[in-house]
């Protein structure tokens, strides 16, 4: 793989080993001036123009992440493999997020969003165990039994992922960007082990 190495694991605020494709996975909070960057480049990149429709110039970009960072109800991400960043993540309180409005929502109900970066990253087996780990991560809150997300109902690659992250379907949901299709991930399936 390609990219800058960073020894960083003592920055993680989660950190594990993936038997099944023999990796470590790690998250770390966004720093904009650190990160910039990267995003800015991997939000223009062609695998993810289409989900995030986001290819704005670099201060627009800082000014998106800024405000992103600063708001209360979410936390925003950099995931690594092998301690190589290669993803980016907004993991927020679903019942103050838009997402809240289309089902019974509860108060310590978390959701996510998502994107691979470098794009050598793709088709190798790695989503499923990063977007496993998030949910692990998620469900530390010991209030947190459910944790939902809503992929563009196009992206056919991230629903299977989800599929086999533990997530079922609901169903369809009209969103102002697109329609996304709205997925649960019980606590009690997921620690129950969902199909590889």
């Amino acid at each position: 793989m390609t990219g800058p190495r960073e020894r960083i694991s003592s920055e993680y605020s989660y950190f594990t080993t993936e038997a099944a494709i023999g990796k470590s996975i790690g998250f770390r909070e966004v720093d904009i001036e650190r990160d910039l960057g990267r995003l800015h480049t991997w939000l223009n990149s062609e695998h993810v123009l289409p989900y995030w429709e986001q290819n704005d110039p670099l201060p627009v970009v800082r000014d998106t992440i800024r405000e992103r960072a600063t708001d209360p109800n979410q936390t925003l991400y950099i995931g690594y493999l092998d301690h190589t960043p290669m993803s980016y993540w907004e993991s927020y309180w679903a019942d103050e997020d838009r997402i809240g409005d289309y089902y019974d929502a509860r108060p310590a109900d978390q959701g996510f969003h998502l994107l691979i970066g470098p794009e050598e990253y793709l088709g190798k087996g790695y989503a499923t165990p990063l977007v496993r780990a998030m949910v692990a991560f998620q469900f530390r809150h010991a209030e947190t039994d459910r944790i939902v997300t809503e992929p563009d109902v196009r992206n056919d690659r991230a629903i299977r992922v989800f599929e086999k992250s533990g997530f079922d379907p609901v169903r369809e949901v009209d969103l102002p960007d697109k329609t996304g299709l709205l997925m649960i991930c019980e606590r009690d399936g997921f620690e129950a082990g969902a199909d590889p």
